[in-house]
């Protein structure tokens, strides 16, 4: 089974927070990784935040190389028409609804979708999909 990330488990390979140690377990334990394409940006934009220096270098380096292997879901307007839909239904953030929608076209309920965010699993746990870290 292949794992769709959000930009809250992936951020956990970067930056030590609680249950980073879990995350890179569950991570490590399936090779075929899913993300958005918007994650990206929310990755880069967090370590910059959070970052500095040397530390902050290798960290873009070590998200670039993951990034290279990630199966990448383009935000088109297909995708995005749906994450409307979502935003609307469910009522979530804009970006959880692109993550949302991106693991839906990637295979939704096949894939496992990893979060540490608590509305983001919540949301993905009302489309009777399998949540794994939150």
């Amino acid at each position: 089974m292949s794992l769709y990330l959000d930009t809250s488990a992936l951020l956990k390979r970067y930056i030590a927070e609680d249950d980073s140690d879990s995350c890179e377990r569950i991570l490590l334990g399936d090779p075929i990784w899913v993300s958005a394409r918007h994650t990206w940006v929310e990755v880069i934009r967090n370590l910059a935040k959070l970052l500095a220096g040397t530390e902050r270098a290798r960290m873009k380096k070590a998200f670039a190389a993951d990034w290279a292997r990630l199966h990448v879901v383009e935000l088109d307007a297909t995708t995005c028409r749906r994450a409307g839909e979502l935003a609307e239904s469910l009522q979530v953030r804009t970006l959880d609804a692109l993550h949302l929608a991106a693991a839906e076209r990637a295979g939704g309920a096949a894939l496992s979708f990893v979060t540490y965010d608590i509305r983001q699993a919540q949301a993905a746990r009302s489309l009777a999909w399998t949540v794994v870290g939150r």
